[in-house]
């Protein structure tokens, strides 16, 4: 199979879809790959690199893209990227298309086959392409959070690990699972006081275990989480429903209650962010305030430190790719369960059922589709 790797275009997106490492394997199980020209090389992969490992260099990505059968990339399609996409293609990446209604209708009419690293799912039911990136999201989102709360980002000017003789701040987690998590690590670790939030009591009662009493831990009723909202100095979003809208958590009224200059660091904004008042910004502009709260909202904030978070992503992702490419779409995906979960479109047609709720399209079944 012809495998390409554009250059990512998002803002100050540095990830690559591919390791030099990557490109070698693909290349040992007779596949050949088009990489575009400095696509690794602010993550320390230079095209040297890539052409020492078996790859071919693109001049740019239009050629990248009229050249080969599947496209491994990190994030969804940009404006800029729709006219070089070809029908029959597999686009193998994040692709988030329930905030963006453009972006669907594009893959639809394009006849695009979008497999989508955050609905990848294993035997046990868990995302793990998704997982890498939570993670390092999750323990970035502290240190954002503290530096929002800074007096010279509009932040409350509180420091989250306290000092002597005056409390630390608080710090409400909405949500226990990779995100959630890994930034509870660090948030204790910087000495706030922290709540952890969850649907059930499974996940925050296996925290609890580990903490034993150096956090909180509460089920996420509206009642017990809007007052815990109302007097955090940084909320941590962490909530994730695979392939659908984030639920809004925090009503514009909420952010009200609210002290003047405290954060909300939305890490799902991906997915549509928990707070009625969220909406993308950039690793250029992060941030916002909007009645009188911080918002930080960043899609691709593992981009931050893109080295570790490439690393991470494509030890991942990689023999996901090498099934396709051996493979072909409609083996690997008859072949493994968990990859198919992550079709979410194919032929024009919508073929993941949270997708299809959310964007109100009809739901043509991954097996159904894979038959034309």
């Amino acid at each position: 199979m012809n495998v390409g790797v554009p250059r990512e275009i998002k803002n100050h997106e540095y990830r690559v879809g591919l390791t030099p490492a990557g490109a070698h394997r693909l290349t040992l199980d007779g596949h050949e790959v088009l990489i575009e020209s400095n696509a690794g090389l602010r993550v320390g992969f230079a095209d040297a690199d890539y052409a020492a490992a078996g790859a071919r260099i693109a001049t740019n990505a239009a050629e990248v893209y009229a050249w080969a059968d599947m496209i491994v990339k990190v994030k969804e399609l940009q404006t800029a990227e729709f006219s070089l996409t070809r029908p029959g293609q597999i686009l193998f990446a994040y692709q988030h298309f329930a905030p963006d209604p453009d972006l669907l209708q594009h893959v639809i009419d394009c006849s695009l086959s979008c497999v989508a690293y955050e609905t990848v799912a294993d035997a046990q039911g868990n995302l793990p392409l998704l997982a890498p990136m939570s993670r390092v999201a999750g323990r970035l989102a502290p240190q954002v959070g503290a530096w929002a709360l800074q007096m010279a980002n509009g932040g409350s000017g509180v420091l989250l690990g306290g000092v002597a003789g005056v409390a630390p701040g608080k710090v409400v987690i909405v949500g226990a699972g990779n995100v959630g998590t890994n930034a509870l690590q660090i948030a204790v670790g910087m000495g706030a006081q922290v709540t952890v939030f969850d649907r059930g009591v499974t996940k925050i009662a296996a925290l609890d275990q580990i903490y034993r009493g150096r956090i909180a831990t509460c089920v996420a009723d509206p009642l017990t989480l809007e007052r815990a909202i109302a007097d955090a100095d940084l909320v941590i979003g962490a909530v994730l429903i695979p392939g659908k809208l984030s639920p809004k958590c925090i009503s514009r009224p909420l952010l009200g209650r609210m002290r003047p200059g405290s954060v909300i660091v939305d890490v799902g904004i991906d997915q549509g962010g928990i707070a009625e008042t969220s909406r993308p910004t950039s690793h250029a502009d992060p941030l916002y305030v909007e009645e009188g709260i911080v918002h930080y909202c960043v899609p691709n904030m593992p981009s931050a430190v893109a080295r570790t978070a490439t690393l991470a992503l494509t030890q991942a992702t990689l023999p996901y790719a090498l099934s396709l490419a051996k493979l072909g779409l409609r083996r690997a995906l008859q072949e493994d369960a968990g990859l198919r979960a992550g079709l979410q479109v194919h032929a024009g047609k919508v073929t993941h059922a949270g997708l299809a709720e959310d964007t109100g399209r009809p739901l043509t079944s991954p097996d159904i589709s894979l038959e034309r």
